[in-house]
């Protein structure tokens, strides 16, 4: 993962790759959004039994997941979905962040890592859409070189990772190298148990 600089951040967080088992960590950090901020995030004030399934999807679907935690509990989450997910091929990035943790610096964290974590993959471009009133978003996705349009009650751009600036001085809460790889391992354990069970299922008898 590209390092980033390291400035005094207020707020004693992690950040790190959730496992395919703290789904409900995930599922449970999106049931706490407001409806200002399910609105930002999903272009709408959708109800409970939507953001379940959606969580449920991310996990089966091999979405990375990156979460803020604050003493165990995922306050604020960046998602990158897979390129073959999309219509137009391009990986997608979206955020999430409750409101008693805003202010914080707690989305530029989780934009900057997960920027670093899509150039690791090797991903040259990643698409961006926000909500039209989430300002910050939109100023951060800026921040990394966002070309934002406006269509259909979103704003919607794309990221050039090869142009990207990486912004300097943000804050980074500590992440222990042991959490990240036993993550990653659980996830990938996860993920390839989930698809050799659809392989089993689909298999003539």
């Amino acid at each position: 993962m590209q390092n980033v600089a390291i400035a005094k951040f207020p707020a004693p967080g992690v950040v790190r790759i959730l496992s395919a088992r703290e789904l409900p960590l995930f599922r449970e950090h999106l049931l706490r959004l407001d409806q200002d901020s399910r609105r930002d995030r999903f272009n709408g004030s959708l109800d409970d039994d939507f953001l379940k399934r959606y969580a449920a999807k991310c996990v089966s679907d091999g979405t990375i997941i990156l979460g803020y935690f604050e003493h165990d509990v995922v306050r604020g989450a960046a998602e990158l979905h897979q390129a073959d997910l999309s219509s137009d091929s391009l990986p997608e990035i979206a955020f999430s962040v409750e409101a008693i943790v805003r202010r914080r610096g707690v989305g530029s964290i989780l934009f900057t890592r997960l920027i670093a974590k899509a150039r690791s993959m090797g991903f040259p471009t990643l698409r961006i859409t926000t909500g039209a009133q989430n300002d910050a978003m939109r100023a951060l996705a800026r921040k990394f070189g966002a070309k934002l349009s406006f269509r259909h009650g979103e704003s919607t751009g794309n990221i050039d990772l090869q142009q990207a600036p990486v912004p300097g001085a943000i804050p980074q809460p500590r992440a222990s190298a042991l959490d990240i790889a036993r993550a990653v391992s659980d996830y990938n354990r996860a993920y390839w148990s989930l698809w050799f069970g659809m392989y089993r299922m689909r298999k003539p008898s």
